[in-house]
């Protein structure tokens, strides 16, 4: 098979473990399934966004259009993960509290971590000049990006939060079921490897776009 099928694979057999094999948490009962999807969507959603602002460097630093290419498809697929984890997390939310929004801390944050990368897309389709449209969008990214890390890993700890504690508690030690860690590490595995599968098929199509905004000016 190739890697793309096992990548599918993996995913779908740690899927498959969080709601076959590991038990449920106890109160949680069975919005225990939620985590499995929630926990690994917001673990790469840093990851993507830092690769972004990585490449947003480097193409101020070389100015190759290529880094241009891999930053804005990292912060668009950043974007997408940051709402995989909202949408999850709301349906949790709306389960154990009765409300998919209730502007908790960690969901007040996320918000305006969209907020952040959404205004970045929008920068990049408001300039057609591809120079001047990685040149901006690169400051953008390497400037936005650390509210973003203080938004998604301090805020949420400064002000009392009802969200659970993840893998590791408040005291650094992890209390979770061992069948439970062992499928949320295989998925945040997964869902980093589907992450740079779906980034290297948006970098080749953005290749193609830029192409034709060439050809057709």
């Amino acid at each position: 098979m190739t890697l793309r099928v096992w990548l599918f694979v993996w995913v779908a057999a740690g899927i498959a473990a969080g709601f076959l094999w590991a038990p449920v948490v106890p109160v949680l009962e069975d919005t225990t399934r939620v985590f499995y999807f929630h926990f690994p969507a917001a673990i790469i959603t840093p990851v993507a966004l830092a690769w972004s602002m990585l490449h947003s460097a480097l193409y101020l630093w070389r100015r190759d259009l290529a880094n241009d290419d891999h930053a804005a498809a990292a912060a668009e697929l950043g974007l997408l993960f940051c709402v995989a984890a909202t949408v999850s997390g709301s349906i949790w939310a709306h389960s154990m509290w009765g409300s998919y929004w209730n502007w908790d801390p960690r969901e007040t944050s996320i918000f305006f971590v969209l907020l952040l990368y959404g205004a970045y897309l929008a920068l990049r389709a408001s300039i057609e000049d591809p120079a001047r449209r990685a040149r901006l969008s690169a400051v953008y990214s390497c400037v936005a990006f650390v509210p973003g890390l203080f938004l998604i890993f301090v805020v949420p700890r400064i002000y009392f939060s009802l969200h659970p504690d993840p893998l590791l508690n408040s005291r650094g030690k992890a209390d979770m079921d061992g069948r439970i860690m062992a499928c949320a590490v295989a998925l945040v595995l997964g869902f980093g490897a589907l992450f740079f599968w779906m980034l290297s098929l948006r970098v080749r199509l953005g290749r193609v776009e830029r192409a034709r905004e060439s050809v057709a000016s």
